[in-house]
């Protein structure tokens, strides 16, 4: 079975002056299975959200090769890169990127918007996502009106509402306190063992001790890549 993800030696430099070139990433080989749970672990600055980037196509690699379900799609157009993550891919960021003024279920309806989604099934299935991470009782409160907790819930509600093979969480429990946090890690856990393939990237060793699979990062570099016991 191929790996749902494969890098092979993946680079991105970015060009910020003649003389001055940043290397993020220098050679990245990677392969992740489907249903994995993987941490990408690292300090700041080692290259761990220009990977997460990349794979999940905000972004793309100044060399190298990236497959998704073994298919390049190293050198898409922004317009297909935009297609397939929209499909293929949920996002959970740290800052939530819920709109403010805005309702829990009509912030998890977005991505079903974009996808030509029709009204009457988008109220159905973003309802069935709220309720699926613990929010049945919240649809119609607006993310000013939600813990912090309670907000990244409902990022992961609309992370999920397109049924994506892959989740990428980018230090999902930065903003929380420790047992909000520790709730969303449970959650992720939970989606995970009902299928969902997760990569969570982080600077906390504790977040990465929640997933099956740790990638340390260094100076652009995979150093290290072992399995966490359970």
């Amino acid at each position: 079975m191929s790996p749902i993800i494969k890098t092979a030696g993946l680079t991105k430099h970015y060009q910020l002056s003649e003389d001055n070139i940043v290397k993020a990433l220098n050679g990245i080989d990677l392969e992740i299975q489907e249903k994995e749970m993987l941490a990408i672990l690292g300090p700041s600055g080692c290259g761990k959200s220009t990977l997460m980037h990349i794979i999940g196509l905000l972004d793309e690699p100044t060399s190298g090769k990236i497959y998704l379900d073994g298919d390049d799609v190293s050198k898409l157009t922004p317009d297909e890169r935009a297609e397939l993550r929209n499909k293929y891919i949920g996002f959970v960021f740290q800052s939530f990127n819920l709109l403010p003024k805005t309702s829990a279920i009509d912030n998890v309806e977005l991505p079903l918007i974009y996808s030509g989604t029709p009204s009457s099934q988008r109220k159905q299935k973003a309802t069935e996502a709220l309720e699926k991470v613990g929010l049945g009782d919240r649809l119609n409160h607006r993310s000013t009106q939600l813990s912090g907790g309670q907000q990244q819930r409902v990022a992961i509600a609309r992370a999920l509402i397109n049924n994506p093979r892959l989740v990428l969480a980018d230090e999902p429990t930065g903003n929380l306190d420790s047992a909000s946090g520790k709730e969303i890690l449970e959650l992720l856990k939970d989606l995970n063992s009902q299928g969902n393939t997760i990569i969570m990237v982080t600077h906390d060793q504790n977040i990465a001790k929640a997933a099956k699979r740790t990638i340390k990062m260094k100076d652009g570099l995979i150093a290290s890549d072992i399995k966490n016991h359970k």
